[in-house]
Order: C-alpha cells, then sequence, then structure tokens
C-alpha cells in the first residue's frame, strides 16, 4: 500500500513539473548527438592515396565477423550478444567501403529468448551469412546461447525483411554455419557443446550436419570432425567458429583455436569430401599475432575467427576480428573487423600471417577509391533524430526501448523509469559503440527533472561496470554504478534549480576521461570531473562486448 502511494505522488509530481511551465514534463528531450574520433594513430598516419584505408576495416565492437559475396555485392555481419538490435548488417562494392544498412534481428519476434540474459556474455553468438544459389535465398544464421541454434532468411537483404527465427533443435553448442555445396547439397557446421566431452579430442568438438531444404531442418546424425593422422595424444585444441569452402574441387575448413584472448589463432585444414577426414595444414596458425612481444607500439592482439571470400577477378581476402589496447593497455573498443588479403600457399592453403608477421594498421586494395563517410580513421557521426525512428546504429539493452523512447519534431525523447541494466531488463538508454581510444561526445539536453529523476549521457561496459554523467533537479551529476541497485557519486556541481537546458560533452584521453557541461548554449564550458577511471569499463570488466557511450533517463522512487 505505501509503495502504491508512493507511485501515485511521483506520477502527480511528474504531472504537476509539465503543467507549471517547464514544457517538458516527465520526458528529457535530446536535441542532437554527436561523437568525434581523435585517435593518435589515424593523425600521425594520414592516408597517402585513395586506394588506402585503416584498419580495422569496422572499428569498435564488431566481433566475429561473418562475410559473402553474391554478385558485386558483398555483405557482412557481427556478434550482438545482450544488445538490441541484433547482427549489424553492412554492405559494400569493394570491401572497403562499408555502410551500415540496418540490423538483421530488429523484431522482438526475432530475439525472443533476450530478456534475462547478461548482455556482454548471453545473447547471439557468432552469426552466419551464406547465400544460397539454389532458391537465391540468403541466410542468417546463429546462436541464441539462451535458447539455441536458429536462422532467418530473406530474398534481398537490402529491405531489412528478414523473417522470423527457424528454430534448429537437433544440434547444439555454438558457432554455426551454412555450406551449399555446388552438386545442390546443404550443411550446418558448428561447434558441439562441450559439456561432459574430453578436453583433448581428435574431432575438437566440431560437427557437420546435413540440411534438408524441404523441412528446413538438419537431418540424419550429425558427423564428428575427423582429422587424418591425428588422435587425443596430440593434446589439440578445441575448435570454434568453423567455416567450409570448396574451392577447385577441395574443401576446406577454416576455424579458430586458442581461446579468444592473446593467444586465438586461426586454423586451415584440406579435405577431398565434405565429410573428410581433413588434413591439418603443417605451417598453421593461417592466423595469430601471439608470437609477437607484448609492449609493442600500436599493437593489434587476439586475431581470429576469420571468414574468406573470393572477389569477382579471383583475389581472395580475410575478415577476422582482433583487438587493439589503448594508452597504457586499456581496452575500451571491444574485438574489431580486421580485413587483409588471402596468400596461398606452396601446397595449397590459405594464410594470412605467418610466424610474426603483424597485422597492419594502414593497407591499400588496388581498383579501389577510398569514399567520404568511410568507417574507418577519425570521423566525426552526427544524429539530429530528424526521422522518425532511431538509426541502426543506436542500441538498447536485452530488447527494443520503444516503451521509453520515441522521436519527433527534430528530437529524442527518454521517459525516465526505474529499470537499471542491473536488473537485466530493458533500462532507459540507448547506446552507440566506442570506435576510438580518444574521442568526444556531445549532446543538448532540455529536462526539468522532479525529484528522484536524472537524465543525460552514459559510457556503458556491462550491468555492473558504467558511468552516468547527467542534470538532477539544481545538480550535475557524475555516477559510477556499484554492486547491486546503487551507485556513487564521483562528482557534483549544483546549478540553478530551475536549470533545464544544459549542453553535456564526455571527452575520453585514452586511460581516463573527462565530463564537463555549459549552461549558456556552449559559451562557456565548466568541468564537472576529470582522471576519471577508464580501466573501469574496459575489458577487464569481462565479457565479449566493447564499451558504448549514449545516452538516458532514470528515476527512483523516493
Amino acid at each position: 500500500m505505501i509503495r502504491k502511494l508512493l507511485i501515485a505522488n511521483m506520477l502527480l509530481m511528474a504531472v504537476s513539473v509539465g503543467a507549471s511551465g517547464s514544457g517538458e514534463g516527465a520526458k528529457a528531450s535530446f536535441d542532437y548527438f554527436t561523437y568525434t574520433g581523435d585517435d593518435d594513430y589515424y593523425r600521425q598516419n594520414p592516408l597517402t592515396d585513395k586506394a588506402s584505408f585503416y584498419n580495422p576495416i569496422i572499428p569498435g565492437f564488431h566481433p566475429d565477423p561473418a562475410i559473402c559475396r553474391v554478385g558485386d555485392d558483398y555483405w557482412l555481419v557481427n556478434s550482438t550478444f545482450g544488445y538490441f538490435p541484433g547482427v549489424p548488417l553492412y554492405h559494400s562494392r569493394d570491401l572497403v567501403n562499408w555502410t551500415l544498412v540496418g540490423n538483421v534481428l530488429n523484431r522482438p519476434s526475432q530475439l525472443p529468448a533476450l530478456a534475462g540474459q547478461d548482455v556482454g556474455k548471453g545473447g547471439i553468438y557468432a552469426p552466419n551469412i551464406s547465400f544460397d544459389p539454389q532458391t537465391g535465398t540468403y541466410y542468417m544464421l546463429t546462436t541464441d546461447v539462451g535458447r539455441g541454434h536458429f536462422y532467418v532468411t530473406t530474398k534481398k537483404p537490402m529491405n531489412n525483411d528478414w523473417s522470423d527465427p527457424v528454430w534448429l533443435p537437433a544440434i547444439d553448442g555454438i558457432d554455426p554455419a551454412f555450406f551449399f555445396d555446388d552438386d545442390g547439397k546443404a550443411y550446418i557446421i558448428y561447434k558441439e557443446s562441450t559439456e561432459g566431452q574430453p578436453k583433448w579430442s581428435n574431432h575438437r568438438c566440431l560437427r557437420i550436419a546435413r540440411f534438408d531444404r524441404a523441412t528446413g531442418q538438419t537431418t540424419g546424425a550429425p558427423v564428428k570432425f575427423r582429422e587424418a593422422g591425428v588422435g587425443p595424444e596430440e593434446r589439440l585444441a578445441r575448435n570454434e567458429g568453423p567455416h567450409i569452402y570448396k574451392i577447385d574441387g577441395k574443401y576446406y575448413i577454416i576455424c579458430a583455436e586458442g581461446g579468444t584472448g592473446i593467444f586465438h589463432s586461426e586454423v586451415a585444414y584440406r579435405a577431398d569430401s565434405v565429410f573428410g577426414p581433413y588434413t591439418r595444414w603443417s605451417r598453421n596458425p593461417m592466423l595469430t599475432q601471439r608470437e609477437l612481444k607484448a609492449g609493442r607500439t600500436n599493437p593489434v592482439t587476439c586475431t581470429g575467427h576469420a571468414d574468406i571470400v573470393q572477389t569477382p577477378n579471383g583475389e581472395w581476402w580475410a575478415v577476422f576480428l582482433g583487438c587493439r589496447p589503448g594508452p597504457g593497455g586499456v581496452e575500451q573498443l571491444g574485438r574489431e573487423t580486421f580485413l587483409m588479403p588471402v596468400n596461398w600457399s606452396l601446397d595449397g592453403f590459405p594464410y594470412i600471417t605467418q610466424e610474426k608477421d603483424t597485422v597492419p594498421l594502414t593497407l591499400r586494395r588496388n581498383g579501389t577509391e577510398r569514399r567520404e563517410g568511410a568507417t574507418f580513421g577519425n570521423f566525426t557521426w552526427r544524429d539530429d533524430f530528424d526521422g522518425r525512428h532511431t538509426g541502426p546504429e543506436w542500441l538498447s539493452l536485452l530488447g527494443p526501448a520503444d516503451a521509453y523512447a520515441s522521436m519527433a519534431g527534430g528530437r529524442l525523447d527518454i521517459v525516465p523509469d526505474e529499470v537499471l541494466p542491473q536488473d537485466r531488463r530493458t533500462p532507459p538508454m540507448l547506446l552507440r559503440r566506442i570506435q576510438h581510444h580518444k574521442f568526444t561526445a556531445e549532446t543538448k539536453l532540455d529536462f526539468l527533472p522532479y525529484p528522484g529523476a536524472q537524465a543525460g549521457m552514459a559510457v556503458f561496459k556491462n550491468e555492473q561496470r558504467y558511468y552516468r554523467f547527467g542534470l538532477r533537479r539544481g545538480m550535475i551529476v557524475v555516477e559510477r554504478s556499484d554492486k547491486g541497485r546503487s551507485t556513487s557519486t564521483i562528482a557534483s556541481v549544483s546549478v540553478d534549480s530551475e536549470t533545464k537546458s544544459v549542453m553535456l560533452r564526455t571527452k575520453c584521453l585514452g586511460d581516463n576521461y573527462e565530463f564537463s557541461f555549459s549552461t549558456d548554449g556552449g559559451a562557456t564550458w565548466q568541468t564537472a570531473a576529470k582522471g576519471v577511471d577508464a580501466p573501469f569499463v574496459s575489458q577487464r570488466a569481462g565479457g565479449f562486448t566493447g564499451t558504448m557511450i549514449g545516452l538516458y533517463a532514470y528515476r527512483q522512487y523516493l
């Protein structure tokens, strides 16, 4: 009864704020959001010609890339774990210029099991995108670790009209990928569940299942991956993220090995039939950076989880994930998507690096011309919220934030609520990926907070690790999440109690953050906090995602 009275009083207070002339009521309104990258490497190493590009080709929290080509069109997807919408879809005509055209999983019906999962460890793992030439259908196949494997389909990826999920209950584990053979047969390769499996196994926990187009399901018993001349006594590691290719009449499998940390790598196998037995390349790994010294300048680490694609003129290129530790070793960017050419050994195996080859941060691809609006390098991204819906860059936690967020009249409105990320429900928060070690983000907020309410900018790593920088009634606050549902105040600055219009600026200097604000339209700026610890929201916080930045609104019942 007491709680009901408190809720009623709070609602009456919010209504009275709207009726008192603030013009904003209970909504926090954002006029714009800008994000500007300012990494040292890009400033110090300008691209010298139009055919050059920077690695990573798609920076900041774009792990587990998978790619396919149909005609002149390349399509690329990435993991999103507990974020909604899921699986960004990128399009290119030349492998260098990429455009985010949407998100494959953009309806709640496509992600029915996301709610309640861990945003950094649950949700969508390792999507695969494939084209079936027999039916003219694109498949995006993935795993929701809260429920299992599923795929969605479309005839036209640019239309963002992917189907509802088709679940595959007959197979388990993670990292499934389609293979459509040129004889018309179809297969799914995946890493089976390792629960109860021996750590050292000559089939490496990979399995290949036949796929029946008529039923849309796998058929028969999955076949264990077989490796010629190798037994459990070799104590070779389990594989994951497998892909099958048929090249010049031979079957190739490439897959990740060595975990997701600094020992991550990619290995290659070849066979005469799809079910093997497969011969391991004698010079594996075909990609890794684990042999390089720690502490090197501008390092790329943790490389692996590759997918390869052939261009119309016969070249082979690979996309793969890697990490770029920043100043002081701080890793906020998560695992990113890199691009490199594929070489072929004299004995007929593909490889990307050998021994102590480094992944370069600057490359070129002959015959291409870099366009304005590239996904790489230092850039400024601005959203004036002048559409009907938020753009594909904006993500929310564990489901759509439609109950809180709306756009109209060139503004993004977010209604405060008491839901926190720790609740493993969708809070009133919209985020986009951090893509640089050093960057500045800015917004303009119109909001007259009622008691217990606040709104502003958030820097978010996971449910337990985030910063909030915003406006309370008569106060600018910088807060850090603590265990449970509480937060601690890092800094607070008093402002006039009637302040309802404020500009907020978040600046990352690599290993620390600086938060500043303006109440006079940007004529003067005041520091709210500086030297705020960036490692708190970095990879050391755990999980498989990168750090995000965005907008939030929150209220607590007093």
